[in-house]
């Protein structure tokens, strides 16, 4: 293979074009995908900013490894991308909407020590995963929480209470969630759905939030700084 063959091969003006439709079509497809699968999965990054790694990470590797792939491919490619992320860039400061829908927007998750399920819904945040990083950030239990925000990178941004603030809440160790199976009704219980806290007369009541039945013993112990 001579040196015109490493950069040109059998490229023609008509795959050039056919390879920036494509680009546009597969970045968009990247965007649609990763709006829908949520912000858990891209920590630090926004939506917008994988879908262009993946773009330019995919046009790199390609004419690495295969023969048969020209170095002006991958360059038509790359520069494609780059134009695509300028204009969405310029789209996004011009509007709104744009913004809105490409970066998708923060959402409450724990308001007043309680979880936002509608929310959570809306993302496919399991309990497992949101207990998980609130543990890492040195969570016992809810009521420690004033504020809990799912930011557009996935990650968690928390506001606590003082400690003269912190309310009984839904604790979030293994060994504290528990399904309570005795009651003292002059323990505080917690719903283990969504973390409406309160009094009991029964261990079978309805929580008044989610309809949820099951409750665990509540924890007040102050958020240490």
């Amino acid at each position: 293979m001579n040196i015109i063959d490493i950069f040109l091969y059998d490229t023609t003006w008509g795959f050039i074009f056919e390879i920036m439709i494509r680009c546009f079509v597969m970045f968009f497809l990247i965007l649609i995908f990763l709006r829908l699968s949520g912000k858990r999965g891209i920590r630090q990054l926004s939506i917008f900013e994988v879908a262009i790694i993946l773009s330019l990470g995919t046009a790199a590797g390609d004419p690495m490894i295969i023969d048969d792939v020209p170095i002006v491919q991958a360059f038509v490619v790359m520069s494609t991308i780059i134009i695509l992320y300028r204009l969405v860039t310029w789209a996004m400061m011009k509007s709104e909407k744009i913004e809105l829908w490409v970066e998708g927007k923060p959402l409450y998750i724990v308001e007043d020590g309680m979880m936002v399920i509608q929310d959570m819904k809306k993302e496919k945040y399991s309990h497992d995963e949101f207990f998980a990083e609130m543990r890492q950030q040195s969570v016992e239990h809810l009521g420690q929480v004033r504020v809990a925000l799912l930011e557009t990178d996935g990650c968690l941004s928390i506001l606590f209470y003082t400690e003269q603030e912190t309310k009984w809440g839904l604790p979030l160790f293994p060994k504290a969630y528990q399904k309570s199976v005795h009651l003292n009704t002059e323990n505080y219980y917690s719903c283990m759905y969504c973390g409406m806290t309160q009094h009991l007369l029964h261990l079978e009541q309805e929580c008044p939030r989610c309809h949820n039945k099951d409750w665990t013993e509540s924890l007040s112990v102050p958020y240490i700084h």
